[in-house]
Order: C-alpha cells, then sequence, then structure tokens
C-alpha cells in the first residue's frame, strides 16, 4: 500500500527538479506501474494522469503517451464546458488513441442552476459553489474509484501563488496519491517549443485569446490581454484562481 512515507520525496525532488518532464514521467512510470484489476469496480492503484483538455493540454498528454500509451486520462466533464472543449478531446482522442475516462456530474445542467438562484447560465454569482459541486465533487469521486497511487497533473508554477509553492512529486493527503507535476518548472516558451517540435494543436479557442481554459461562463473563463496572467482569465476580478482539485485540506477552498 502507498503511504506518505513510503518515498523519500526530499531525494526524490533533488533529483527530478531540474530533469526533462519526460524523465519524470519515465520515473512515475516505473514506481507505480499500471493499475490492477479489482474484484468489485475499475482497475485501481497504478499511474493515472488528469486533463481539462485546456489550452496546452496536449503537452503533458504527449509527454505521458509518449510514455504510457494506455494511461488512463481521467477528465471532470462539469456540464459546462465550452463545445470547442468537447469537440477538442473527442477529435484527440481519435488521433492519438487516447484512453480517456470521463467523470461527470450528478446534477443535471439547467436544474442546478435554478435550483441554486442562477438564472443566467452565461454567468455565475457563486462560482465557489459550482466548482464544489459539479468540479470538485466530480473529481473526488473519480479518485477514490480509481484509487492511484501515482496521479499525473499539468500544473505549472508560473500559473498561480499557490502552484509556486508546489514540488514535482508530492504526497496528495487529500486524494492519498502521490501528485507528480511533470512540467512544473516549464515556462509557457517551453510548452510552445514542445508543441511546435512534435507538431501538437492548442486548443481551438487559444487563439481567441483563452490561454487557460475551464467551465464556459464569462465569470469562469474570458480572454486575457496582452498584460494579463495566464490565470488572469479564470474567475476575473473575484481573487480566485484555482477550482479546488490541487487544493490539499487547509489550502483555501478545502474544508
Amino acid at each position: 500500500m502507498t503511504t506518505a512515507n513510503t518515498l523519500n520525496l526530499d531525494e526524490i525532488n533533488a533529483k527530478l527538479d531540474r530533469v526533462h518532464p519526460a524523465e519524470i514521467v519515465r520515473w512515475a512510470s516505473e514506481t507505480f506501474g499500471e493499475p490492477k484489476a479489482t474484484a468489485d469496480g475499475p482497475a485501481a492503484g497504478g499511474l493515472i494522469m488528469t486533463s481539462s483538455f485546456g489550452a496546452e493540454s496536449m503537452c503533458s498528454i504527449h509527454l505521458a503517451i509518449s510514455v504510457v500509451p494506455r494511461i488512463k486520462i481521467v477528465v471532470v466533464n462539469t456540464g459546462y464546458l465550452f463545445a470547442e472543449t468537447l469537440s477538442f478531446m473527442q477529435e484527440m482522442r481519435k488521433r492519438f488513441d487516447l484512453n480517456v475516462i470521463e467523470y461527470h456530474t450528478k446534477n443535471d445542467p439547467v436544474v442546478w442552476l435554478t435550483v441554486h438562484g442562477e438564472p443566467d447560465p452565461r454567468v455565475r454569482k457563486n462560482v465557489d459553489a459550482c466548482c464544489a459541486a459539479n468540479k470538485n465533487e466530480v473529481f473526488d469521486r473519480a479518485m477514490r474509484e480509481l484509487a492511484p497511487a501515482g496521479w499525473l497533473r499539468g500544473v505549472r508554477a508560473d500559473q498561480s501563488s499557490e502552484r509556486g509553492k508546489m514540488q514535482v512529486v508530492q504526497w496528495s493527503k487529500r486524494y492519498n496519491c502521490y501528485a507528480i507535476s511533470p512540467i512544473l518548472r516549464w515556462s509557457s516558451r517551453d510548452i510552445w517549443q514542445y508543441m511546435k517540435e512534435h507538431d501538437l494543436p492548442y486548443h481551438p479557442l487559444w487563439e481567441k485569446g483563452y490561454v487557460s481554459i475551464g467551465c464556459n461562463p464569462s465569470t469562469c473563463t474570458a480572454p486575457v490581454g496582452e498584460e494579463g496572467d495566464q490565470r488572469s482569465g479564470r474567475w476575473a476580478g473575484t481573487g480566485k484562481k484555482e477550482c479546488g482539485i490541487h487544493l490539499e485540506p487547509g489550502d483555501g477552498g478545502v474544508g
């Protein structure tokens, strides 16, 4: 059983902090292996990855499948994703033979808005409540069911102050597994160079100024001007930078 004390994180992060992301993925694959079949549910344990199929998502996905071609790619479908995101995901799924597993909100999107006093689907008056009900609950459920030993995620240190404090490999008490961030130390230019080298597509909304793409209400995802940082289009004007799935208890936004 994987626990917080299984690995020497100081030693591992000293080794992996500045190596190429592909080497980090390879280390994770060798360390955590493949999920194993269970008698009463989906295969559990091993290494998985998550993706929002956002702006630069194919960088992390390509890095992962170059090492583990059939790695499980977990996607949270909140019911409010852009149509372009869903189309992009299906296109990439076919082009790269991706092993995508969608987890859906248990709420009917229209009913949830009505019950929670959200009369205009184009905006959210309470973004935290929507994230909690339609994204965090879904992701928590996915992680409980899949019970991975290791989880690849596409966060970068320069995206927010919370992410700037992260390590390449760290223990997630919330999900009871190791969280591995292969591109944590990469810049936007590093991402661009990798995607150009491997002829990888950006999300179709990228060219319209959407550099960080989540759900479609304008209060949740908006284009970013030339002076804006990469996360400034997310929940603009609220001070919110994270939906919560990458936060641990006590980090803010998570109880």
